[in-house]
């Protein structure tokens, strides 16, 4: 289960925090480091602060878009300190490391953290199905990066190693990957516009409660080809192809 997670930084610009979030993770036996666009790496500086997890930065996989490091996950979490409207669930830090337990014994799931000045985009955060935040004192709530990563790290192996866990029911059919799930919200978006039910110029919130409602379903992989399916039936204009 330890393997099936992958830590995700996006936009790292201080090299340290990358090497202190490797060692974060080393001490509570996570590996995988994935890296979107980092303004330095390799760094002397991130492999000072590493401090004994050089290989978990020698085995990091570094992306040019989160779309690309969350290839392969049916779970991406996102770390954020605020909530905003129309967002996904977003659930205190030890409920959702309950969640992320019970998945990994079956898929891939990423934990997902911004950027060190402003986090995560809107952008980001719409690309996960669920959002989980570390409580804090009010008014003072921001980590530092590499902080937040020991955290998040600590309460995930308690859920793993303090709770006993069932016997993992497996699945009869797979949930659907990131890129099955982004390319059906895109053939979904184009039908929408191309039916004229969506004004691109105006765009308003529908793609965010679109993609909110099918978060909360957990679609499993032949469902999305289900779901496009319909979408090539009603609209032949869009053969679906991206």
């Amino acid at each position: 289960m330890y393997s099936s997670l992958r830590v995700v930084l996006c936009h790292t610009t201080h090299p340290g925090n990358i090497g202190a979030a490797a060692r974060a993770m080393k001490t509570m036996g996570f590996s995988r480091l994935v890296l979107v666009n980092p303004r330095f790496f390799p760094h002397e500086q991130a492999t000072a602060m590493a401090s004994g997890a050089d290989d978990v930065l020698q085995r990091a996989v570094v992306c040019s878009s989160l779309a690309q490091a969350l290839q392969g996950t049916v779970l991406a979490v996102a770390l954020t300190a605020r909530s905003r409207d129309l967002s996904h669930a977003m659930l205190p830090l030890r409920v959702a490391a309950q969640q992320v337990g019970a998945e990994l014994a079956q898929a891939e799931v990423a934990l997902v953290f911004g950027t060190e000045m402003s986090g995560l985009s809107n952008a980001e955060l719409d690309a996960c199905q669920l959002l989980a935040t570390i409580p804090a004192q009010s008014g003072f709530g921001s980590l530092n990066l590499a902080a937040a990563v020991q955290v998040v790290c600590y309460e995930l192996r308690q859920a793993l190693e303090s709770t006993p866990q069932p016997p993992a029911r497996v699945r009869e059919q797979p949930l659907a990957a990131h890129e099955a799930l982004e390319g059906f919200y895109a053939h979904l978006e184009r039908v929408l516009q191309g039916s004229g039910f969506l004004d691109p110029a105006q765009p308003g919130r529908l793609m965010i409660r679109l993609r909110r409602l099918f978060s909360r379903a957990r679609l499993e992989r032949e469902e999305v080809s289900i779901l496009r399916g319909i979408l090539k039936a009603l609209y032949p204009a869009d053969d679906g192809k991206e």
